[in-house]
C-alpha cells in the first residue's frame, strides 16, 4: 500500500513538472523534430523515409487516443499519459516538418510558397495553438493534414505514376481513414462525440483546400525533387554522362541566383536538368521557356519542350532542352509536370555579344 502511494505521489509530482515547464518543452520538441526531419529525410533512401512517417503516424495516433483517455486504472498507461501530450506534439512537428522537407525540394518557392507557408505556420504557431491543441477538434485536424500529405508522397511511389487520380485517391483515402478514426474514439470519449460533428467538417475543409491548391499547380509534385539546373553554352551525351561547356566564372558569380550567359549570333542556349523520381516512376518532364516582356512587364510563352523521365537513379535523371538565337534580355526556364506542377524555375539574362566568352568543359 505504502509502495502504491509513493507511486501515486512520483506521478502527480511529474504531471506538476509537467505543467509547469509545457511552455519550454513543447516548442523544444517541436524543434527536435524538426531538425531530425531536415537531417534525417535528406540523407536517406525513400522507402526509409515512408517506414519513418507511417510510424510517426501510428505514435501521433496512438497519443491522440492517450490524450482523450478517460478512466484509466493501469499505472502505467496513467504516465505514459502524463508524456503523451509532449509526444503527440513531437510528432505532429515532425510529420509537418518532413511536409516541408518534401515540398521544398520537390517544387518551385515561387510557386509553391503557399503550401509552403501554411505548413511553417502550423508548425511555428506553437504557442498559440498550445491552449487548443488538447481539443481533439485540433489534434484530429492536424491529424488529417499529416496523414494527407503523406499519403500524397506515398501513393506515386506506390502506383509509379504523379497522375491526378493519385492525388485524388490519396485525399479520399486519407479522408476515410481518419473519419473511421474519429468515429471509433467518439465511442467511447464524450468530448470526442460532442465534437465529431465539426471535426468532420474541419477535414472536409482542409480536403477542399488542398486540392483547391492542387487544381492551382502550388502544390508541388512529390516525389519529383531537383537535384541540378543550369544555363550552358552546350550539352552533348558522352556515353553515361554529359559533356557541357559553360562559361568562366569567378566565386561572386557564382553566388548569385541568376546567371548570364553571352551568346553569340544565333547560338544555342542550353537548359539542364537532373530530376531524381523514385525507382519505377515514369512521366515527362516540361521545359518552358519564357521571356520577359518589359512593354507588357508579363512572362511571354516562347516554347514548350519535353523529354521521358524513368525513375530510380539517385543523382537525378538528366535532360536538356534547347533553343537558337534568343534575344537579349530576361528569360526563365520553368521546369514543370505535364499537368504544370512547378518543380524548379531557371531565371537568366540572355546578353548578345560579337566576341565569343571563354568556355570551360565540365562532365556530368
Amino acid at each position: 500500500m505504502f509502495d502504491r502511494v509513493k507511486q501515486w505521489m512520483r506521478l502527480r509530482a511529474l504531471t506538476t513538472w509537467l505543467d509547469r515547464h509545457e511552455r519550454y518543452l513543447i516548442p523544444l520538441a517541436l524543434i527536435v523534430g524538426v531538425i531530425l526531419d531536415f537531417v534525417t529525410f535528406r540523407s536517406i533512401q525513400i522507402h526509409w523515409s515512408f517506414l519513418i512517417l507511417a510510424m510517426y503516424l501510428v505514435i501521433a495516433g496512438t497519443s491522440i487516443v492517450l490524450v482523450n483517455a478517460t478512466n484509466l486504472k493501469s499505472h502505467f498507461l496513467l504516465w505514459v499519459q502524463a508524456f503523451a501530450p509532449f509526444v503527440l506534439q513531437f510528432v505532429f512537428g515532425a510529420l509537418l516538418s518532413a511536409s516541408l522537407v518534401f515540398y521544398w525540394f520537390s517544387g518551385a518557392l515561387s510557386a509553391s510558397w503557399p503550401i509552403m507557408i501554411v505548413v511553417a505556420v502550423l508548425m511555428t504557431s506553437n504557442e498559440v495553438l498550445r491552449q487548443y491543441y488538447l481539443r481533439p477538434l485540433a489534434q484530429i485536424s492536424v491529424f488529417f493534414f499529416a496523414v494527407f500529405s503523406v499519403s500524397t508522397l506515398f501513393f506515386p511511389y506506390l502506383f509509379h505514376t504523379i497522375d491526378a487520380w493519385v492525388f485524388l485517391v490519396s485525399g479520399l483515402l486519407s479522408f476515410i481513414v481518419t473519419l473511421f478514426f474519429t468515429l471509433a474514439l467518439s465511442h467511447w470519449n464524450p468530448v470526442v462525440a460532442k465534437d465529431r460533428s465539426q471535426i468532420t467538417i474541419s477535414m472536409f475543409v482542409i480536403a477542399l483546400f488542398m486540392n483547391g491548391l492542387y487544381l492551382f499547380n502550388i502544390i508541388p509534385p512529390i516525389p519529383l525533387s531537383l537535384r541540378e539546373a543550369g544555363v550552358f553554352h552546350d550539352v552533348k551525351r558522352a556515353g553515361s554522362g554529359y559533356l557541357i561547356l559553360d562559361e568562366q566564372k569567378t566565386w561572386m558569380e557564382q553566388l548569385f541566383p541568376v546567371q548570364t550567359i553571352h551568346l553569340g549570333p544565333n547560338e544555342k542556349t542550353f537548359v539542364f536538368t537532373s530530376v531524381f523520381a523514385p525507382t519505377n516512376l515514369s512521366t515527362k518532364i516540361v521545359h518552358h521557356w519564357q521571356f520577359y516582356d518589359a512593354d507588357s512587364r508579363s512572362w511571354v510563352e516562347k516554347s514548350k519542350l519535353s523529354f521521358s523521365l524513368s525513375g530510380g537513379r539517385n543523382e537525378g535523371y538528366r535532360g536538356y532542352s534547347y533553343k537558337s538565337g534568343l534575344q537579349a534580355g530576361k528569360w526563365r526556364v520553368s521546369v514543370e509536370t505535364p499537368r504544370g506542377q512547378v518543380l524548379a524555375r531557371i531565371r537568366f539574362n540572355a546578353v548578345l555579344v560579337n566576341e565569343p566568352a571563354p568556355l570551360i568543359q565540365i562532365t556530368r
